[in-house]
């Protein structure tokens, strides 16, 4: 029997120290090594060497590491990448993930670092190489199902991301499946045993978010009748998604950017520092950069967010998408209810394409749930798509009057529209608010106005 081939390392570097150095550390641990000193010679190796790993340094004499970077990816086997750097910066670091480096070294790097690195950088490509199928079960489990260029983006991007340790910020529309992209990253990272913690900043008073986040001692505040531990406790050695983070007042931005630099957290009324490990992802649906602009959001903060980016197109922008995914949500709809079997007609497909779907996946799914339960018949037709959908709209407008001035029209349909958005978020006004688009003080002024009852 052959022996196993050894594990083949590229080290790109300009500095001859160095390469021996690396080359010696690597060889003794059972590395095959080959080198290279310039962008040029770095290319060339790849293709001879085919290494399985490279470390490759920022800065080279006749081109930029990121360069050389982007032209390893279009290998038809881009080998995973290390970077290092001398000068290494914040800006740096965040090109090197977004093209698809796995981590990023600072000089001077200590040997046992190099090692530490390049044994965790080798279990992560081979774990990513050997559950593919596993990956494609996360994405199907998850309802990201489809190929339209829109969603083929999406789950790229949560291909590269979730093997890194980058914090993530997740934008689109309401019901786009924000939260199911970052499940899906959490599912297929390294973090994936460990917990995923999730907080709605919209759905919760702000006088307790800061608790909420951080925790709290006991007597911190009227009712901390003992110690509380906070979302970031809670998801140790895990992930944290802050949905909504664009509602997370200015006051406790601050808090959370200091969390992001150094890695530990202070509970309310509480002394001592906590060291937590915990990977954020954010989520929002406005547009922070315009939010930083109009001053309502920290800039730096922002920037530490949203380090990898991924945008999730309404459904309206991947149309080819409705008929695997209705598939797949019906499927669902039927396993959980212990339903019989259906199926979709083509002109059924065709009226849930033609719809526009403002409350995207989530009012598809809440549509093809419904059609699952009352049709009584193997097959979903083109009739019940469309009584599905116009029940859906005359429930939005219920006890408006057909009669009266324009003026009791629109208050009524003010009043039920606002009443829907306030049961829909269990009675939190924060949430209602930014759903409708409104300001919260300018919802309770509402409210007022029209008389809505609410449970308080």
């Amino acid at each position: 029997m052959s022996e196993p081939r050894a594990v083949r390392v590229l080290v790109v570097d300009d500095e001859p120290n160095i390469r021996t150095t690396f080359s010696r550390a690597l060889d003794l641990e059972g590395f095959a090594v080959a080198t290279a000193k310039d962008a040029a010679t770095a290319l060339v190796e790849a293709e001879r060497f085919e290494p399985d790993l490279v470390l490759l340094d920022l800065r080279l004499p006749d081109h930029d590491g990121l360069w050389v970077l982007a032209e390893l990816q279009k290998l038809p086997t881009p080998p995973p990448v290390v970077m290092m750097s001398g000068h290494g910066t914040l800006e740096s670091a965040v090109k090197a993930t977004r093209l698809g480096a796995l981590d990023f070294l600072e000089k001077p790097v200590q040997v046992d670092r190099l090692l530490i690195t390049v044994g965790n950088v080798l279990r992560l490509d081979g774990l990513d190489k050997d559950v593919g199928a596993l990956r494609r079960a996360v994405v199907l489990r998850h309802g990201m199902v489809g190929t339209s260029a829109g969603l083929t983006r999406v789950i790229e991007a949560v291909r590269r991301a979730a093997p890194t340790r980058a914090r993530v910020l997740i934008t689109g529309e309401s019901g786009v499946g924000k939260e199911l992209v970052a499940r899906a990253i959490h599912d297929s990272s390294r973090r994936a045993t460990g917990p995923f913690s999730k907080m709605n900043c919209a759905a919760i008073p702000e006088q307790l978010v800061e608790s909420e986040l951080f925790g709290h001692e006991r007597g911190a505040f009227t009712g901390a009748d003992r110690r509380r531990l906070g979302r970031f406790e809670r998801a140790d050695g895990g992930t944290l998604f802050l949905d909504e983070i664009g509602e997370m007042p200015m006051a406790l931005q601050s808090r959370l950017l200091r969390v992001l630099q150094e890695g530990e957290i202070e509970r309310v009324g509480g002394s001592q520092t906590v060291p937590v490990d915990v990977r954020v992802i954010a989520a929002t649906n406005r547009d922070l950069a315009a939010e930083v602009a109009n001053g309502r959001f920290r800039e730096d903060l922002y920037y530490r967010l949203a380090v990898l980016p991924i945008q999730v197109p309404p459904l309206r922008a991947r149309v080819a998408d409705i008929p695997p995914l209705a598939a797949f949500l019906l499927a669902r709809s039927i396993e959980e209810n212990g339903l019989p079997d259906k199926d979709w007609s083509d002109n059924a497909l065709r009226a849930l394409q033609g719809h526009d779907w403002p409350g995207n996946i989530r009012e598809l799914g809440n549509v093809v749930s419904r059609l699952a339960i009352m049709v009584r018949g193997p097959v979903i037709r083109g009739d019940d798509v469309r009584a599905a959908l116009a029940g859906a709209q005359h429930a939005d407008g219920a006890d408006v009057p057909a009669e009266g001035t324009l003026t009791e029209i629109l208050l009524a349909y003010e009043r039920r529209v606002i009443e829907e958005r306030i049961e829909r978020f269990e009675g939190s006004m924060t949430a209602a608010a930014t759903d409708l688009g409104l300001e919260r003080s300018h919802l309770y002024k509402k409210v007022k106005r029209l008389g809505i009852k609410r449970d308080e």
